[in-house]
């Protein structure tokens, strides 16, 4: 079996494991001690759990995928042997590059450096981290059983044998690539939020309600989610992160985060994982 080493046990790294390994790869899952990984573990069998009970795949295949992944009690332990090794941690350039400073000695060459950042340029990363071989964006989207894309993105000269490694789990995975130019947002993440940016300042001015602004989007257009409970979903204290990268990086006003946004993220309301934010949400992430 080929084997993906993943470091993080967030939301994104959880996803990842718990996907590749139904999609028959060995997961090596590292966070920052054997206890912190074992308890991510536990949440995706929970969420394998849920899966079952929904009809979405069989108690043969949930143990099946279980038996693949491996929590880990180091990051030298995860990457050996690793043909991909993704970084999922948090949306920072620091942290980043202080985790691939770390990684980029354990690795030989040939192995596929990815990093699951949604927003932060791979040469920035590559650069702050004084790391050696190129590194590659591998942006997913949540859910990963729903969403059938991936966004890549690196240097503009990439070697074709590193390009086509990421190509490779990518379609492991069962995922349609989208290039892309290695830029501050990438593509996917500038264009959901300048929308929904534009939907906060549209509330914040008081044009219309949250639940009108989102249904325009969704019954008007089609879209399957509105860009204030997408915010929500996503994490509002993430999308401020983002928000002040893009425009940090472009002085592009459309990426200014509003008022709204900072205050609602000062006081706490993060959206689904804390129970509020443009809307109300119970324990199970529904809407109330």
């Amino acid at each position: 079996m080929e084997k993906l080493a993943i470091i993080g046990p967030g939301r994104l790294g959880l996803s990842l494991a718990g996907w590749a390994a139904e999609c028959g790869l060995q997961v090596m899952l590292a966070g920052r001690d054997l206890d912190h990984a074992n308890k991510g573990l536990f949440r995706a069998g929970q969420h394998w759990d849920a899966a079952v009970r929904k009809g979405r795949i069989s108690a043969d295949q949930r143990q099946k995928a279980d038996a693949r992944v491996h929590a880990c009690s180091s990051w030298e332990e995860a990457v050996h042997g690793a043909c991909w090794v993704l970084e999922a941690l948090p949306e920072s350039l620091e942290v980043k590059a202080r985790a691939w400073a770390r990684l980029d000695p354990l690795l030989p060459d040939e192995v596929s450096r990815l990093t699951g950042t949604s927003s932060i340029p791979t040469a920035a990363i590559h650069a702050a981290s004084a790391m050696g071989p190129p590194l590659l964006a591998f942006h997913c989207f949540l859910p990963l059983e729903r969403m059938s894309i991936v966004e890549l993105a690196g240097p503009e000269n990439v070697q074709e044998q590193v390009l086509e490694k990421a190509l490779r789990l990518a379609a492991r995975l069962g995922r349609r690539v989208a290039m892309v130019k290695d830029q501050a947002g990438f593509a996917a993440a500038r264009m959901a939020l300048a929308q929904g940016l534009e939907a906060m300042r549209l509330l914040e001015a008081n044009v219309a309600s949250a639940r009108d602004l989102d249904a325009l989007l969704t019954q008007g257009y089609g879209h399957p989610v509105g860009p204030l409970e997408l915010s929500d979903r996503i994490g509002l204290d993430l999308r401020l992160t983002i928000a002040e990268q893009i425009y940090s990086s472009t002085g592009d006003s459309r990426f200014a985060p509003p008022e709204i946004l900072r205050r609602m993220v000062d006081q706490g309301n993060l959206g689904v994982k804390t129970g509020a934010g443009f809307f109300k949400w119970d324990e199970r992430g529904k809407r109330s």
